[in-house]
């Protein structure tokens, strides 16, 4: 990934190999070397004016810094200027000149390293990399790389620009979801006392992250035949229908606590982004908003809370897949797990519920409870399943939402929210530090939402602006090569 990196980016390698036996390697870094002496060592005389208007001077002695990037690692020995020796250096010509980042990491470096992480182990980016750059970068560095650059999202998605809007489906769809991450450390438990009881799972093992995502999509329309197909792989299948593709499908996640524990902080920043994705994009009230969740409460309660339903029409809808999962769960409660029965049962159930009628759907239920005799925990489930359709119904007007052509399950953002975490946090034996799981949790969103190379470049503008508040290469129209 990192070469391929370096050859999207334009720099001028042609092989990787250490080693190689054809000179091709020294060959580069002997060039890369020149390109650096080009700059010098930064001496712009005796004195050189800093941001408040004194001059400093330059200090006897070159001071050396070690720069890591894709050809090699160097050393940099370059002129600084400052009051006297010992003291803080307040100005580096050279570093400004290149924009060189805080580290000795390249921004280009970090770049290859951290969208490799995406995907794979800090040790295994580690490891692989050291061998192919011939210097090794510890674990604890790409993770303190990776928190750095996480620190810049915040600031990405508030002032992200408006996707074009006749590049826009027709519907806005938001959803939101809950995805356990797993923690390292766990709570002790005080000496001779009972360890609590979590159903077989180690206690503080787990923290609940919230993801949401935002795309628009045009209608779909589907008949009942299609989507009852879609539900039961051995119902008749014809020739799927083409989908519509989402366009500009935007992840979003939030892994926050206030000092009670309490979730209410994630859930407020998620639900606030939620927000100003559908002011930004709703398209003056003529684009349909639909909010399609599972049947978690709090997600609809802030839903409603935060969404700026003034704007347009939002239309709750719960998830078919949750729905149907209900129906299967239920099933179990009258019939073998896994038997045919259990099998017939729900696709008996399935047409009203699709048809949006849930009141029969409910009376089944109920009925079905006298001659199975249903006592007990199972009796209670039976209600619990029940009271959760009564409770969604105005959420299940799936008939409807067929013929508008709105989403009816969540599966495109189910599948993006679910690989945030799952596809890289739940690896076999992996435990995350809570802050270290946000960083991860950032980038893995930006990164599945298409906007890495946006963050790259926004971050080294940022940083650039911060380190070289004065350099001529934060005006727009200026333009100079980056230090690899």
């Amino acid at each position: 990934m990192a070469a391929w990196r370096l050859v999207r980016k334009g720099a001028r390698r042609t092989r990787w190999s250490r080693g190689c036996g054809s000179g091709c390697c020294s060959s580069v870094t002997t060039s890369s070397r020149g390109w650096l002496d080009l700059f010098g060592a930064g001496d712009v005389g005796e004195r050189l004016g800093v941001d408040d208007g004194r001059a400093a001077r330059r200090l006897a002695d070159l001071h050396r810094r070690e720069i890591r990037h894709v050809f090699a690692r160097f050393e940099l020995r370059r002129a600084v200027y400052g009051s006297r020796a010992g003291q803080a250096i307040e100005a580096v010509p050279l570093d400004e000149r290149l924009r060189l980042p805080p580290g000795k990491n390249s921004y280009l470096l970090q770049d290859g390293d951290q969208e490799m992480a995406m995907e794979k182990p800090f040790v295994h980016v580690s490891t692989c990399l050291s061998r192919i750059l011939g210097f090794r970068q510890s674990v604890h560095t790409l993770e303190r790389a990776q928190h750095a650059m996480a620190k810049a999202v915040e600031a990405l998605w508030a002032q992200r620009p408006v996707p074009p809007a006749e590049q826009e489906g027709k519907i806005l769809v938001c959803t939101a979801d809950g995805k356990a991450v797993p923690r390292r450390g766990t709570a002790t438990t005080p000496e001779g006392a009972a360890p609590p009881t979590t159903g077989g799972r180690r206690p503080g093992t787990k923290k609940m992250a919230r993801l949401g995502s935002v795309y628009s999509v045009d209608p779909f329309m589907r008949t009942p035949g299609e989507v009852l197909a879609a539900l039961f792989r051995d119902a008749p299948r014809a020739p799927p229908p083409a989908r519509p593709r989402p366009c500009f499908q935007h992840v979003r996640a939030a892994l926050q606590r206030d000092e009670l524990e309490s979730t209410a902080p994630q859930v407020d920043t998620l639900f606030g982004w939620m927000a100003a994705q559908v002011r930004q994009r709703h398209g003056e009230g003529e684009r349909p908003i639909g909010l399609l969740m599972d049947g978690q409460e709090l997600l609809w309660r802030a839903g409603r809370e935060h969404l700026p339903d003034a704007l347009a029409d939002i239309t709750e809808i719960l998830d078919l897949l949750h729905a149907t999962s209900s129906l299967w769960e239920a099933a179990y409660r009258f019939h073998p797990t896994g038997s045919d029965a259990a099998c017939d049962f729900v696709k008996a159930q399935t047409p009203p519920m699709r048809n949006g009628e849930i009141a029969p759907v409910i009376h089944s239920l109920r009925w079905l409870g006298t001659p199975h005799k249903l006592k007990g925990k199972r009796r209670d489930e039976l209600e619990r399943i029940c009271g959760d359709f009564n409770h969604n119904a105005h959420r299940m007007a799936y008939a409807v939402y067929r013929e508008h052509g709105l989403p009816i399950a969540s599966g495109v953002s189910e599948g993006a929210c679910r690989c945030v975490v799952k596809d890289r946090l739940e690896r076999s034996g992996m435990r995350w530090v809570m802050s270290g799981a946000r960083a991860m949790l950032d980038l893995r969103c930006i990164h599945l939402s298409n906007l890495w190379e946006e963050l790259i470049t926004f971050r080294i503008q940022r940083e650039s602006q911060r380190l070289y508040p004065g350099s001529a290469a934060n005006d727009a129209d200026f333009s100079q090569p980056l230090a690899a």
